[in-house]
């Protein structure tokens, strides 16, 4: 019995084959993002009756998706920028892996991220992801864009941060 122990033992401190057993993958340092001019207090102002114009604002853009991180709601900001850039992708075959992705991560159910949109609107943007198109997630984006600028929108100019900013 103690034998049989000791042979178990043994084969578990054995080296392994190789050192890459003991590599820890670390993830790539995440890429700075550039300087952004911060805005005026009277473009700050602009942000409270326009959702548009605090979206197209670099800075802007970056202090709401921070605001929104802090309410866990960051999804709805990251899917408008996604759809963004999906919109200006020319090559079918870059859009059609974009849908996929942006599919994946905000419009499936259980997606990471999911979005909240009505089943409706999810059913067309699926059948819109049969033949990508540039318009192919338009409808969702308003959806979104409706809920950011009704809701979250509302919150983000009573915020401190913004308070801030205008002062």
């Amino acid at each position: 019995r103690a034998k049989e122990i000791k042979t178990k033992l043994g084969t578990l401190l054995q080296k392994p084959d190789s050192a890459i057993d003991f590599i820890i993958p670390y993830p790539e340092k995440p890429e700075k993002p550039p300087k952004v001019q911060k805005p005026s207090p009277e473009e700050a102002l602009q942000w409270r009756d326009s959702l548009e114009k605090l979206l197209q604002n670099p800075y802007g853009l970056a202090s709401f998706r921070s605001f929104l991180r802090s309410e866990f709601s960051e999804e709805n900001a990251e899917f408008w920028v996604a759809c963004e850039d999906y919109k200006k992708t020319k090559s079918p075959m870059k859009m059609a892996e974009k849908a996929k992705k942006i599919y994946e991560e905000f419009i499936q159910t259980e997606a990471p991220k999911e979005v909240n949109i009505d089943h409706f609107t999810k059913a067309v943007t699926m059948k819109n992801l049969v033949e990508p198109s540039p318009s192919s997630f338009d409808m969702a984006q308003k959806r979104i864009f409706a809920l950011m600028e009704k809701d979250s929108l509302p919150r983000f100019v009573r915020s401190e941060f913004y308070q801030e900013l205008i002062k």
